[in-house]
């Protein structure tokens, strides 16, 4: 894992090292927690700042044969990480085997492959060095050049952590980022009521009718806007277009689920569709790119759900048939005049012709790639996952006008991605150059695509 790591050819080498390579970084979709920017977080140890949240590595230890006293259990962090080092060498050619070095050498400097022979000597070196003040989590920010994060926050979140950081003079941009998924998940009818209780105490309202519920979400839309907000969010299993004939159904349904009462499938597909696109028009209103994120089958397993919780490395990519929902959604909005800048994000590589081909239904003239199809995403942001979206949004749209990687991580040692995708990107347009199916006459502007995708078209798109 040499300076040319994954530049095959002298092309891949130039464009890497004169033109991404020491690109700032916009990481415009991330999971990092606010708090932990704010307070300047030190890290305990490598563990609690590589394992703490990586159900990407929890995954891959269970398939190990690691037992869950190990990977989410209240073992030491020595033994935790002495599993971890334990399955490395058996990550060969899973991603993970990559992200690992990359970030054992951009953040440590360490050059040595993670085994269990090297476990302990490089456990020592990382812990010795996370006390030191550049290890701390804004120093890692800094030293992996890190210009504007936007963080995922619910409606409800007070942003009190985005305030501060802003107020504290930090020079890299925190932004949050609108994530309304709870606003509209009645198919779970508890947790809903629950949810609506702590918008009213935010908002300090009573929340009473339908009504009442879009003028809460409404005035919090309006508070994140003014503390920064540019982006939307949407985590989704599907599209939705299960309209009602008669405005008043929705009511009905907010009323229903209100007073205790489980919804009919199809009033739960009424519901979200109304919502989903009440949401589309606020941020066109604002100006705000909204991102939807579809696709994943989540909390699979029972048995880890009930112990440990969501989000542990129990999910799957789904199988759903939603692009004339899709088509839809965006038809409505595009026919009203109400069709937001868009990043549509799918999990099944079977959708990737689909969703490049959607996005081109919607372009409309105003901005450039005002619909973007959205980066590799979550089980796709490996080398053939990149690959296969870059080939496929450059066959159906444009990929000069992509506004290119992100980490949405939870973990300040994931910027390492942002590499591994430029790596990839100057790899295959190298390629091209050198078989002759890009003119070596068009350097200059193959160059500025490279530039512009890695940082420039990013930069511009959500005008940070």
């Amino acid at each position: 894992m040499d300076a040319d790591f994954l530049l095959q050819t002298e092309t891949a080498k130039m464009l890497y090292h004169e033109h991404a390579e020491n690109l700032p970084i916009i990481d415009y979709h991330c999971h990092l927690n606010p708090q932990m920017i704010a307070e300047d977080y030190k890290f305990r140890s490598i563990t609690e700042l590589w394992l703490g949240g990586d159900h990407y590595k929890w995954r891959a230890l269970r398939a190990n044969g690691v037992p869950e006293h190990f990977i989410t259990g209240d073992a030491s962090d020595w033994e935790k990480f002495e599993k971890w080092a334990e399955t490395v060498p058996y990550t060969l050619r899973n991603p993970l085997y990559h992200w690992t070095h990359l970030e054992l050498r951009t953040a440590f400097g360490i050059t040595k492959l993670l085994n269990p022979d090297t476990a302990r000597e490089i456990y020592d070196e990382c812990n010795e060095k996370l006390q030191l003040p550049e290890f701390s989590a804004r120093g890692l920010m800094r030293r992996y050049g890190v210009e504007v994060v936007c963080t995922t926050d619910d409606p409800v979140d007070s942003l009190e952590y985005h305030k501060s950081i802003r107020e504290s003079g930090f020079e890299i941009k925190v932004l949050p980022t609108w994530r309304p998924d709870k606003a509209m998940a009645v198919e779970d009818a508890p947790r809903f009521r629950d949810y609506v209780k702590k918008l009213a105490s935010v908002c300090d309202r009573e929340i009473v009718t339908f009504d009442d519920f879009l003028e809460a979400l409404q005035d919090r839309h309006e508070f994140f806007a003014s503390m920064g907000c540019r982006l939307s969010d949407h985590g989704l299993e599907e599209f939705y277009d299960q309209r009602v004939s008669d405005p008043k159904e929705i009511n009905v349904i907010f009323e229903k689920v209100c007073l205790g009462n489980d919804l009919k499938t199809v009033e739960i597909r009424q519901f979200k569709t109304f919502m989903l696109f009440f949401f589309a028009m606020l941020d066109d209103q604002k100006g705000w790119t909204q991102q939807f994120h579809y696709g994943p089958i989540r909390n699979t397993n029972t048995r880890l759900f009930e112990s440990y919780g969501a989000d542990v490395g129990c999910d799957s990519i789904g199988e759903v048939n939603t692009a004339k929902e899709m088509a839809r959604f965006f038809d409505r909005l595009d026919h009203k005049g109400q069709l937001a800048k868009t990043i549509v994000y799918n999990l099944n590589p079977a959708a990737n012709a689909m969703v490049a081909t959607m996005i081109g239904n919607f372009q409309d003239g105003s901005i450039p790639g005002k619909m973007q199809w959205g980066s590799g995403w979550w089980f796709l942001d490996q080398k053939g996952g990149i690959e296969a979206q870059l080939n496929t949004l450059s066959e159906q749209g444009l990929l000069s006008r992509f506004v290119g990687m992100l980490t949405d991580s939870r973990s300040f040692l994931s910027y390492p991605r942002h590499e591994y995708f430029r790596r990839i990107l100057c790899n295959l347009i190298g390629r091209d150059v050198e078989n002759g199916e890009l003119p070596v006459a068009e350097m200059p502007r193959i160059c500025q695509m490279v530039e512009d995708i890695c940082y420039y078209n990013a930069k511009r798109y959500f005008e940070f």
